[in-house]
């Protein structure tokens, strides 16, 4: 009796027919043997100290930064990120490994005065050990990077589970890490939710990026194993804007956060609540903007929504504006992959999809609210709390809004996408499980905090 075996597969969303990659599974056996090699090469990673590893990270920086071009076209070939999109990406993973290789020097601890008596009691963050990080496709670069560069910046080993649609990406990024670092610190285990699970049973810490559905399932399998963990899940986000705001350059920030790489960001704009007489002028721009959004080969450096992820997806989208009006887009451009027209939608009936589920795609509805408190409640409305965008003239009126907004990012007058590396990136409620990551949190997080008490060795001694 012969076992089917599980292949992955990863194809060029705007060419189907364009196969990059075509590998069995490796299998559950696979991450635990991963784990067990970075297991034990971290100890020697640890205790090679900060210069080494900080040498390590800025060499990683040098590397992508010179195959720069190359990665960009892999990202746009593998996962349809428009070219202009992609060359940000990459450098942005540049700037990312440049950021993290001075961690390594940062202070890893504080000394404090006893109560009473001689002695010292010291506080120390220490490594966990082995960091499991399962990552999405849509920044196949820069996610895997920004889990990675800080575990590796603090002293742990990586295993990255990248998802399937993106596991050329992430094998050239091993391969450009891996030059730079001693053996079995950083390993790529591509696979599915099997890999994906066994890794999570198997690891010393974990973080996720991805659905809602199996985000809560990491959460909850790496809870009951006492180990710490980090999910970063769905949006539905909003843009709010007022009568005040410059309702042209509003639209322009909101259609680039609806259609830059056809929504498929956690951060993209999916609903606009336009407050009182903003409406009327806010549809027709934002429409004109959606139309004049170029859409096509994501190859073109003019092309700024290009096709979505898998055939499926693009169903998914076509099917949520399916019956609603459409002021902008609502059509399935007839051309080879898997492309939706930037859409926008409104009169949308309570309990729809598009108000309570993250559809991740280029499509947005429009909401009316009256006033900045009934758009504060529509904004709060729903399960996800990630990033929020408002567009006013008026600081004031702003700040006496957001304090009530319930998600984890507020940007005022720019687009609800884009995130600042160096900076806490992290929501509320459905969005988010476990600390921040980014920045210094990040660096927090993938260390525990021990306590010393160093008292003298006999008493009387000063």
């Amino acid at each position: 009796m012969t076992t089917a075996v599980s292949l992955l597969t990863s194809r060029n969303p705007a060419d189907p027919t364009d196969v990059l990659v075509r590998i069995p599974a490796p299998g559950a056996l696979a991450a635990v043997d991963a784990v067990e090699r970075a297991r034990a090469a971290q100890t020697g990673w640890l205790s090679g100290g900060a210069a080494a590893r900080s040498a390590a990270l800025g060499s990683v920086a040098a590397a992508v930064e010179a195959a720069a071009d190359e990665l960009a076209a892999l990202a746009v070939r593998e996962v349809g990120k428009p070219l202009t999109e992609a060359r940000a990406e990459v450098a942005r993973t540049v700037a990312i490994w440049r950021y993290y290789a001075q961690a390594p020097y940062e202070p890893t601890g504080a000394v404090h005065e006893p109560a009473t008596g001689a002695g010292l009691l010291l506080t120390r963050r220490r490594p966990y050990g082995v960091a499991g990080l399962v990552t999405p496709w849509n920044f196949p670069f820069a996610i895997p990077s920004w889990k990675s560069a800080p575990a590796l910046a603090t002293g742990n080993a990586v295993v990255l589970k990248p998802a399937p649609e993106a596991t050329a990406c992430a094998q050239r990024l091993a391969e450009i890490v891996q030059q730079a670092l001693p053996k079995g610190v950083f390993t790529v285990l591509p696979g599915g939710a099997t890999e994906g699970n066994a890794l999570i049973h198997a690891a010393d810490i974990v973080s996720f990026t991805g659905s809602t559905t199996v985000g809560q399932a990491v959460a909850r399998a790496a809870t009951a194993r006492g180990i710490p963990v980090q999910a970063e899940m769905g949006g539905l986000n909003a843009a709010i804007v007022l009568p005040d705001a410059d309702i042209g350059q509003a639209a322009t920030h909101i259609a680039a956060a609806i259609a830059g790489y056809a929504g498929q960001k956690c951060t993209a704009t999916s609903r606009v609540i336009a407050v009182g007489a903003a409406l009327d002028p806010l549809r027709e721009a934002l429409s004109e903007a959606l139309r004049a959004t170029p859409v096509g080969d994501p190859a073109d450096p003019a092309t700024v929504c290009g096709p979505l992820i898998s055939e499926h997806a693009r169903d998914q989208v076509a099917d949520a504006w399916h019956g609603l009006r459409t002021p902008a887009g609502g059509v399935v451009p007839d051309r080879s992959g898997w492309y939706a027209a930037p859409t926008l939608v409104e009169q949308v009936p309570a309990g729809h999809r598009l108000l309570r589920e993250e559809v991740f795609g280029p499509v947005a509805a429009l909401l009316p609210a009256d006033d900045l408190a009934q758009a504060v409640r529509i904004t709060n409305s729903v399960p996800y709390g990630l990033v929020t965008s408002v567009h006013t003239g008026d600081l004031d009126t702003a700040l006496a809004g957001l304090d009530r907004i319930d998600t984890g990012m507020i940007r005022l007058n720019a687009p609800s996408s884009g995130v600042d590396f160096h900076l806490p990136f992290g929501g509320a409620k459905s969005s988010s499980h476990g600390p921040r990551e980014q920045g210094r949190a990040a660096l927090e997080f993938y260390t525990s905090s021990h306590t010393y008490t160093l008292l003298p060795a006999r008493e009387g001694d000063a």
